[in-house]
């Protein structure tokens, strides 16, 4: 095999997240629900001998030496490959938006090239490997919906029933590391339960990012009432700054093409049944 061409990487929605402590080493412990949707980056893989490892931004510029580079070298160095391999990447999910648009890639990134390479690792291998990239890199090598909790390590399969959402990115982003070291962040939320979740998945928790957003970003706020005045309960994903709502089928007409200032990003979205790349690595077992 030389290549692998349109690979897709989805974007996440956190359903909720609540930031239940932290560990001693700095990191913080979360619960959230991951939800994929069908807003999607799309990767292309070419084979190459001597190790190199080149990418080709077809679309929007990324930094030099991004997680999708990132990733691919450090499965170099976890399984002493001496592939290397041409990356071209068509980037659509904002950046600094909450979606995971860059963990994703670097999911796609180490399961496209496991098979490439042809060098057989697990999932729990690949996440693993993921892991030390970022604490959202697990969840999209999990290969559908999850309930994610410590770090982002402990993944749990989830079922979501079918739903359509408007995501809505403003101009402004939000950095991760600014949200997580301010100070006025809530960080003892108690743990939500599984089951209370179920019973109302598309209405249940907060995030408790979105207050320290609204402050640092107040177009989080605005994009929170924008949809409010369209009848809809928006909440931010991930660290921000896109914010989503679930679409009734009562309003989906009202909302399909929603008037939005210059600058600002929007999108209808599906959530996906399971992750497109599911099967690209075996499981353990």
């Amino acid at each position: 095999m030389r290549a692998l061409y349109e690979v897709p990487a989805p974007a996440k929605l956190n359903l909720f997240l609540h930031v239940t402590g932290r560990r001693a080493d700095g990191y913080h412990l979360l619960q959230s629900a991951f939800m994929l949707i069908d807003w999607c980056d799309t990767l292309h893989f070419e084979r190459r001998t001597g190790g190199s490892i080149t990418r080709e931004d077809l679309g929007t510029a990324l930094p030099a030496d991004d997680l999708i580079v990132r990733a691919a070298r450090q499965l170099q160095v976890a399984t002493g490959c001496t592939e290397g391999a041409h990356i071209g990447v068509q980037k659509r999910i904002p950046a600094q938006a909450g979606l995971g648009g860059g963990s994703s890639d670097a999911a796609s990134t180490l399961l496209a090239l496991n098979r490439l390479w042809r060098l057989g690792l697990s999932r729990s291998q690949l996440a693993a490997i993921g892991l030390e990239l970022g604490a959202d890199v697990p969840f999209f090598l999990h290969g559908g919906h999850g309930w994610v909790e410590g770090i982002g390590e402990r993944i749990s399969p989830l079922a979501l029933p079918p739903a359509r959402f408007i995501v809505v990115k403003p101009p402004q982003g939000l950095a991760t590391a600014d949200i997580f070291n301010a100070a006025d962040l809530r960080r003892d939320t108690p743990p939500a339960i599984l089951s209370g979740f179920a019973a109302d998945p598309y209405g249940h928790g907060r995030n408790d990012l979105q207050p320290v957003a609204e402050r640092l970003c107040p177009q989080v706020a605005q994009t929170v009432q924008r949809l409010a005045r369209l009848g809809l309960r928006g909440a931010m994903t991930g660290s921000g700054s896109a914010v989503f709502a679930l679409v009734p089928d009562a309003l989906a007409a009202q909302v399909a093409t929603p008037e939005v200032p210059p600058g600002w990003q929007v999108r209808i979205c599906g959530n996906l049944e399971v992750h497109p790349l599911r099967g690209w690595a075996p499981d353990d077992s």
